[in-house]
C-alpha cells in the first residue's frame, strides 16, 4: 500500500455534503409554466453527493474503474454534474472534448485518447456509430436517456447495480484525474493532462484569488468551469442558454436567473460579458446581487469592461484571468485596475495586461523561439518591457499532452535542477517594472516582414478604439516571397458608414504610431470566424486564407 497522502478532487463534495448538506449544490433550468416563470429543478449537496456515490459504485460494477478513460459526452445537466463527480470518485480518467470542434478533430482527438468506456446521450452515441469514434479501443458503452440498439446499458442500470454507501478512491496528487482538450484555435486539438493535484491547486487558487465563500451563488456559463462551483461550496445556477454560443446567449435569460437566485459571481466569455453588457446599457438594468464577474478565453476589451461594469455594484468588478488549458490561473487583474489606469497604454498599442501572477505561479519572458527548448536555462530570461514568449511554472501547470511527444517537446522544458516543468504559453508579451504581464499576441500569429516585426495585439488596438470597428484582426499575406500585413475589420453590426472613408481614416490611423505604419492594405469582413467555445478567439489562419484570395 502506497504511503503517499491521498488527494481526489471529488473530495471536496462529501466533505461540503457533511457541512451543509440542504444547500443547493446544482440548479438547472427545465421550462417555463403557463405564466412564463421558468421551472427548475435541483440537488442538495447531499443529493449530489448521495447520487455520485450510487453512480461511481455502479460504473465499477460495470468496469469502469480506477484509471479507466472515458469520454463523458453529455449536456450541461444534473446527469453531468452527478456523472463526472462520480468518474473523479471511482477513479476513472474523464476524456472531456469540446463537441463543436468538428467532426474530423472529435474523431482525432476520440483515437488518440483511446477510452475504454464512453458515456453519452443517444446523438452522441448516434454519432459515435456513424463516425467510428474510438471503435477498437471501447469496450463499454453508457447511454444518458434511451437506448437504441448499440448495446451497452443506460445510466439506470448502472444507478440501480451501485446500491447505497461512499465512494472515493485514493488517488494521489500526481494521479491522472482528466484529459482536457483544448479548443485548438491554433491547431488540432491537443489533450492536456491533468492531475488530481491541479485540479486541487486550481480550486485553492481560484477560492483565494479571488475570496470566493461557501454559501455564494454562481452563474458559470461554461460547462467545465461550473464544476469549480460544488468544489467551492458555492451553488451553481446552470443558464437557460447554448454553451457553445455564448455570443448569441439571451441577456433576459441570463439577468433572470441572476435575480431568482441573487447570483454573487458569474463566468462568462468576453463575448457573453459583451453582449450581456451592452443590453444592460440599452436597458438601465443593474445587477446589484453581483460581487464579481470573471471572463476569460480572449482579451476583454476595454469599452466591454466599462460597459458591464457600470451594470456591477460599488466594489463589484469584472477580473481577466491570464491562462489556458493547460495552465490556468496564470495572472489576474481587475476591472477597476485596467479602466484607470493599463487601459491608455493598451489603446496606444501597449498590449494588454493581464495583471500579477496569482500566488505560487512563476512567470518569465524568454527569447522567441518556434524550435523545442528542452531544458530550463536562465539566460534565456529576457529583461523587463522587452516582448518575448510567455513561460509559466507552478502546481497548476500540466505536464505533458496526451501521446503528443512532438507537442510536449515545443510546448515542455524541464528544469534540470527541480525537475519542475516549465510550460511554454505559446504566447508572446513582456513584464513591466513593477512585475504586471503584458499579453501582446499568440507567437504562431506574429508576422515578420524584412527586419520588423508585428505583434496582433498591440496593433490591432490602434484600430479597435475606433467607433465603427467592432474588432480587427492582424493577418500576413505572402507577396513576392514576403508576408505583407493586412488588417481584416468587422464593422459594429449597426454601422452604416463609407467604407471608403472609413479606411482612409484607419490607415491614417496605422501611419500616426511607428508600429503601424507597415499597415498599408485593410478588408472588411463580414463576421470573423471563431473559436466554438468562447465565441472570441479569432481564427486567423482562416482569415489568412481569405485575406489571401481578396488580394490576389
Amino acid at each position: 500500500m502506497s504511503d503517499e497522502p491521498t488527494v481526489n478532487i471529488a473530495s471536496h463534495l462529501p466533505t461540503m455534503a457533511r457541512r451543509q448538506p440542504h444547500t443547493l449544490a446544482v440548479v438547472f433550468p427545465c421550462g417555463r409554466d403557463a405564466g412564463d416563470r421558468v421551472r427548475y429543478t435541483h440537488l442538495t449537496y447531499r443529493q449530489l453527493d448521495e447520487e455520485s456515490n450510487r453512480i461511481a459504485r455502479g460504473l465499477a460494477a460495470v468496469g469502469v474503474e480506477r484509471g479507466i478513460r472515458t469520454v463523458l459526452m453529455v449536456k450541461p445537466s444534473l446527469e453531468f454534474f452527478s456523472l463526472t463527480f462520480a468518474l473523479f470518485k471511482v477513479g476513472a480518467v474523464p476524456v472531456l472534448v469540446d463537441p463543436g470542434m468538428g467532426v474530423k478533430n472529435l474523431g482525432q482527438c476520440l483515437a488518440e485518447a483511446a477510452p475504454t468506456a464512453f458515456i453519452g446521450v443517444p446523438k452522441a452515441h448516434v454519432a459515435r456509430k456513424l463516425f467510428g469514434w474510438a471503435k477498437e479501443s471501447t469496450k463499454i458503452l453508457i447511454t444518458v436517456g434511451r437506448r437504441l440498439g448499440w448495446g451497452g446499458r443506460t445510466l439506470d442500470d448502472v444507478r440501480s447495480l451501485g446500491g447505497a454507501g461512499e465512494a472515493l478512491a485514493d488517488t494521489h496528487a500526481d494521479e491522472t484525474a482528466a484529459i482536457l482538450f483544448t479548443s485548438g484555435s491554433t491547431g488540432v486539438p491537443k489533450g492536456a493532462v491533468y492531475t488530481h493535484g491541479i485540479f486541487a491547486a486550481q480550486v485553492e487558487s481560484i477560492r483565494t484569488v479571488y475570496g470566493i465563500e461557501p454559501g455564494e451563488i454562481d452563474l458559470p456559463t461554461f460547462p467545465l468551469f461550473a464544476l469549480f462551483a460544488p468544489a467551492l461550496g458555492m451553488t451553481a445556477i446552470i443558464p437557460d442558454m447554448d454553451p457553445t454560443r455564448p455570443a448569441q446567449a439571451d441577456p433576459r435569460k441570463l439577468i433572470e436567473a441572476i435575480e431568482d437566485f441573487g447570483v454573487t459571481s458569474m463566468f462568462g466569455s468576453p463575448a457573453l460579458i459583451d453582449r450581456l453588457g451592452r443590453y444592460g446599457a440599452e436597458h438601465g438594468v443593474r445587477l446589484e446581487s453581483l460581487r464579481r464577474a470573471i471572463s476569460a478565453g480572449a482579451p476583454v476589451a476595454p469599452i466591454v469592461l466599462e460597459r458591464f461594469a457600470k451594470m456591477l455594484r460599488e466594489g463589484a468588478e469584472v477580473y481577466t484571468p491570464y491562462g489556458a488549458t493547460e495552465a490556468l490561473p496564470v495572472c489576474s487583474i481587475g476591472s477597476g485596475e485596467i479602466l484607470a489606469d493599463t487601459r491608455r497604454v493598451t489603446e496606444r498599442g501597449g498590449g494588454v495586461c493581464v495583471g500579477h501572477p496569482v500566488p505560487g505561479m512563476d512567470v518569465k519572458i524568454i527569447r522567441t523561439s518556434d524550435e523545442p527548448l528542452p531544458e530550463w536555462d536562465p539566460s534565456l530570461v529576457l529583461p523587463d518591457e522587452e516582448t518575448g514568449e510567455i513561460v509559466v511554472r507552478g502546481p497548476v501547470v500540466s505536464e505533458e499532452y496526451f501521446h503528443r511527444p512532438e507537442s510536449n517537446a515545443l510546448a515542455k522544458m524541464r528544469d534540470t535542477v527541480t525537475g519542475e516543468i516549465v510550460h511554454r504559453m505559446g504566447d508572446l508579451g513582456y513584464r513591466d517594472a513593477s512585475g504586471r504581464v503584458w499579453f501582446c499576441g499568440r507567437k504562431t500569429h506574429r508576422i515578420t516582414s524584412g527586419d520588423e516585426t508585428l505583434f496582433t495585439v498591440p496593433c490591432e488596438a490602434i484600430f479597435n478604439t475606433h467607433p465603427h470597428v467592432f474588432r480587427s484582426a492582424l493577418v500576413g499575406v505572402e507577396k513576392n516571397g514576403a508576408a505583407e500585413p493586412v488588417l481584416c475589420v468587422e464593422l459594429e453590426h449597426d454601422a452604416r458608414v463609407d467604407r471608403k472613408r472609413l479606411r482612409d481614416e484607419l490607415l491614417s490611423r496605422a501611419q500616426e504610431h511607428e508600429h503601424t505604419r507597415s499597415i498599408r492594405r485593410i478588408l472588411f469582413h463580414p463576421s470573423f470566424p471563431v473559436d466554438i467555445r468562447h465565441n472570441a478567439k479569432i481564427f486567423r489562419e482562416k482569415l489568412a486564407v481569405w485575406a489571401t484570395e481578396r488580394h490576389s
